[in-house]
């Protein structure tokens, strides 16, 4: 589309920004509760909310803790959970056993948010990094992550999350053929229902380490994950990704990183019109919390406009750290 523009003064851009009333009615982006999906990391235990070091005001919560967090989403409008574990250290093997056992700790959160906020969507993350005794998010062997193997340790991982009530898988793994096993798998055991929303995208990225540090994987990793996630240098390449797991029966896709990958989430919104979701990871959180606790910007406003950036940028939903005071600020007309 061609923009169809008058000379100055006839035109005066400024026009629309004069009030707070124009500058409602000329906005191009909004962000609702409604876009918002809070990650939630998980431990054992009871009655805890343990503070994660690297993320100022993120906590691990145990299970009835989380399901007083699932209640507080669905007051706040957010429509889902994203759940991730931290998995005790005697539990993590080379073989990741733990991924697929019904009752871990991820299950068990499942079933108890399900019970009590059946209306709430609840998310799952689908990779071994948890469970797995040297960090990664494959089998290992002889320093080698695997990747036929690694899919089917996945398929078992997701059908026992969708056996025990999750509404939506995400692969998180970067597994070539992952989500066409998955999907073939969810379907034969009657699934037919569950979403998969894959992180078809997802960046060797420099921005993970405070959530490593919140599942516990810091300690444990041996090496990197460049074999597996993306070079930050590619773009086309996410565009085969996302094009790849949408035929192998993805209904959504993620991209992350979030804010360095805006011109990626743009570019694959536009080129396939699939639900799109981009993940505000852990490092982009504690940059803003960390600055904003220091007095250097202004936190909230900060919040607000990266949110709405991953809106302007294409993005249906945005799993964030921020969703809670998001939505309670969205509440307040903020």
């Amino acid at each position: 589309m061609q923009p169809v523009t008058a000379p100055f003064p006839a035109l005066r851009l400024r026009r629309l920004r004069r009030t707070a009333a124009l500058r409602e009615l000329s906005r191009e982006t909004r962000l609702a509760a409604g876009n918002l999906i809070w990650p939630v990391f998980l431990r054992e235990g009871e009655g805890i909310e343990e503070p994660v070091a690297s993320m100022p005001g993120v906590v691990r919560r145990s299970l009835d803790r989380a399901v007083a967090a699932a209640r507080e989403a669905a007051a706040l409008g957010i429509p889902a959970l994203c759940l991730f574990p931290y998995t005790e250290p005697a539990l993590r093997t080379p073989g990741c056993e733990e991924a697929w056992n019904p009752a871990n700790l991820t299950n068990r959160a499942i079933r108890a948010i399900k019970r009590e906020v059946p209306g709430l969507a609840v998310m799952t993350d689908v990779a071994l990094d948890p469970y797995n005794a040297l960090g990664h998010d494959g089998l290992v062997r002889d320093g080698v992550i695997l990747n036929d193997e690694t899919v089917a340790a996945l398929v078992r991982m997701a059908l026992v999350q969708a056996e025990a009530g999750a509404d939506i898988i995400g692969p998180s793994d970067m597994m070539d053929g992952r989500i066409g096993a998955i999907r073939q798998a969810l379907e034969a055991a009657g699934h037919h229902d569950v979403v998969l929303l894959s992180y078809a995208a997802k960046y060797a990225s420099a921005f993970y380490g405070p959530f490593r540090d919140a599942v516990g994987a810091t300690a444990t990793l041996r090496g990197d994950k460049k074999t597996y996630q993306m070079n930050p240098a590619n773009s086309d390449e996410a565009l085969r990704l996302v094009a790849r797991d949408l035929a192998e029966g993805a209904d959504m896709v993620m991209v992350k990183p979030g804010m360095p990958y805006l011109d990626i989430c743009a570019r694959v919104k536009a080129a396939f019109g699939a639900p799109t979701c981009a993940y505000q990871v852990s490092g982009e959180y504690a940059m803003i919390r960390g600055a904003a606790e220091r007095g250097w910007i202004d936190g909230e406003r900060a919040m607000m406009e990266s949110l709405l950036a991953f809106r302007r940028a294409g993005c249906d939903a945005i799993l964030t750290y921020f969703a809670p005071a998001a939505a309670r600020l969205l509440a307040r007309g903020g």
